[in-house]
């Protein structure tokens, strides 16, 4: 191998480093305002303390679906937004900040599409009478029996009255307990009781001192209110404020983010080692190939440590609701990708791995829209013993099937469409999706077991044919359909890769379409404007398996074997599995 080839797989990581080096960097308040220092207060909301950045950027998220907004050319930050909101309403009403998509609503407020996506509190108050008319009506309709546009008018309703309550400060609770026997309480209970006689709260005194401050456009009075809170806050709530803190750089650093990012330059360079490596093997095949795993596990410990840091912040296992779930599935399956690379070395692995990683964080960001992803469970679900058992089991069996259907996809499309295709890879991609099918079956069989066991502690049933079970089971079904198919002889290679892709329809409606149906005692994540997608996917794989099952004279990869063995006069033709 030359130099360059030699210290590319180290530039890479390098470069990667570097990167996150840049990314982890705290953010610093350029202005004369700390708006850092106030968001790392801690702040109770939604069943959990939380710094109060978090607070501002799942405001944000919900009302606009985005965590900073732009306003006159520049950009606001969130806990910015949010200062805002508490002291200067008078600004804040102006921040084009509510998104509203559907032409009806639009329609209400006197507005057009073309007018842009996102609207001002001032703008679509004007309409306030009409809107709060329509919100009556739709109430009045069974939930399951509203069209979009009823649905779309309570959504902005539930907007509208989150942004109020921001203002007024009647959510988040920020008035921290004083005493072991107190509870957190909002703001303006413990501004009140100061009013009546009771000593005032500190929180009372320096926030109000502070908001008085920023509409008085006085930073320094401001600074130092907020840094004084917080020094209380560390004195008496040395624990709460830590954890605060490090949620603050969490949501600075966004790993998840960062890892999409290398997840699609780690796919990128596999796909030239495997090009290479097809084509004609050489030193820059095997160092592309290695500066792809090499990068994959960097991406992958970043990955893990968006994890713990979710484990620690949240003090739970690490799939709580289905925004987890998506992080966790992607982790597992990249870490089995990597596992598999490590024995085969194509590229394969790091190519799935690469693809599957990407394909799960996103699915997360989507599943993040309605605010905080670590939010209080229901109460059948706090148990950590159970979610530490049956939930990771039956989610690493999510993990492993999806694993084992898009190296399936990968089969497929290699083969209809390149020429790559070539018995050595065939016999490799054949031993890597058994394998996987094997340990999905393990996991998925033990995780329903497991589950089994827990709703017989929880609902005194191990079995209900609810939805969820019935996706779980499905799923074992399905695993040990391809073993067994292929132990019979029923179908060969290529069936056992078409069987597998159809693993990803099974697994995700028992993952999402169970949820979709919003009935049974699992749907704990409900979400409909997934099941567009659900659907596309599911249509995505079926167009998958149609094309797994075309005539091989039709597979480029096959039809270039008959040719090689034609030209050579040879009588028999490569083994092709049928």
């Amino acid at each position: 191998m030359t130099t360059g080839q030699r210290i590319f797989p180290w530039c890479v990581v390098l470069l990667a480093g570097v990167y996150l080096c840049v990314g982890a960097l705290p953010a610093k308040d350029t202005g004369p305002y700390r708006y850092g220092q106030l968001g790392l207060l801690p702040v109770s909301a939604d069943g959990r303390v939380k710094p109060l950045d978090t607070v501002a950027r799942n405001s944000l998220m919900i009302l606009s679906d985005k965590q900073t907004l732009r306003q006159d050319g520049a950009s606001v930050p969130a806990i910015q937004w949010l200062t805002d909101v508490i002291a200067r309403h008078e600004q804040a009403d102006e921040y084009p900040v509510f998104r509203i998509d559907h032409p009806g609503v639009l329609s209400l407020l006197g507005l057009k599409q073309s007018d842009g996506k996102r609207f001002s509190f001032n703008r679509i108050m004007k309409h306030a009478q009409t809107v709060s008319e329509q919100v009556q009506q739709a109430r009045q309709v069974k939930p399951k029996q509203r069209d979009p546009y009823q649905k779309h008018v309570l959504e902005l309703s539930r907007q509208l009255n989150l942004y109020v309550q921001l203002g007024s400060m009647q959510r988040p609770y920020m008035a921290p307990p004083l005493e072991p026997s107190q509870q957190w309480q909002p703001f303006e209970q413990a501004f009140e009781a100061a009013k009546q006689g009771a000593t005032p709260h500190p929180v009372v005194v320096h926030l109000s001192a502070a908001m008085s401050s920023y509409q008085q456009q006085n930073p320094e009075r401001f600074n130092a209110e907020v840094a004084q809170y917080r020094r209380f806050i560390q004195h008496r709530m040395p624990h709460a404020g830590r954890k605060a803190a490090y949620e603050v750089f969490f949501n600075q650093f966004e790993p998840f983010y960062h890892a999409t990012v290398l997840y699609v330059a780690a796919f990128l360079i596999a796909c030239f080692s495997f090009l290479s490596y097809s084509s004609s093997p050489s030193g820059w095949s095997r160092s592309l190939g290695r500066g792809a795993v090499w990068l994959l596990w960097l991406t992958l410990g970043l990955h893990t440590l968006g994890l713990a840091s979710r484990i620690y912040l949240q003090g739970r296992p690490p799939v709580t609701n289905l925004y987890s779930s998506a992080v966790f599935v992607g982790w597992g399956a990249v870490l089995m990708a990597l596992i598999l690379e490590r024995m085969h070395k194509l590229g394969l692995g790091s190519i799935t791995a690469a693809i599957v990683g990407f394909t799960t964080l996103i699915v997360a960001h989507n599943l993040a829209g309605d605010g905080d992803t670590m939010e209080m469970m229901q109460a059948v679900l706090d148990s950590n013993f159970w979610l530490s058992t049956h939930v990771v089991a039956i989610t690493i069996g999510y993990s492993a099937t999806f694993l084992a259907g898009f190296l399936a996809i990968l089969y497929i499309l290699l083969g209809v469409f390149t020429t790559v295709l070539k018995p050595d890879v065939r016999k490799q991609f054949g031993q890597m999706v058994y394998g996987v099918v094997c340990f999905a079956l393990l996991f998925s069989f033990v995780g329903t077991v497991l589950g089994g066991i827990w709703a017989d502690q929880s609902w005194g049933r191990f079995w209900g044919w609810d939805p969820k079970e019935n996706g779980a089971v499905l799923i074992v079904l399905m695993n040990a359909l391809i073993l067994h198919a292929r132990w019979g002889g029923v179908i060969r290679q290529r069936g056992m890769m078409v069987l597998a892709v159809g693993g990803n329809i099974v697994t995700s409606w028992s993952w999402f379409g169970t949820n979709m149906l919003g009935v049974g005692l699992h749907s704990y994540g409900f979400m409909e404007s997934a099941v567009f997608w659900l659907l596309v996917f599911v249509a995505s794989q079926g167009a998958l398996m149609g094309v797994g099952m075309l005539p091989l004279r039709w597979w480029r990869s096959m039809s270039a074997e008959q040719g090689e063995a034609v030209s050579k006069n040879k009588t028999a033709v490569p083994a092709v599995s049928p």
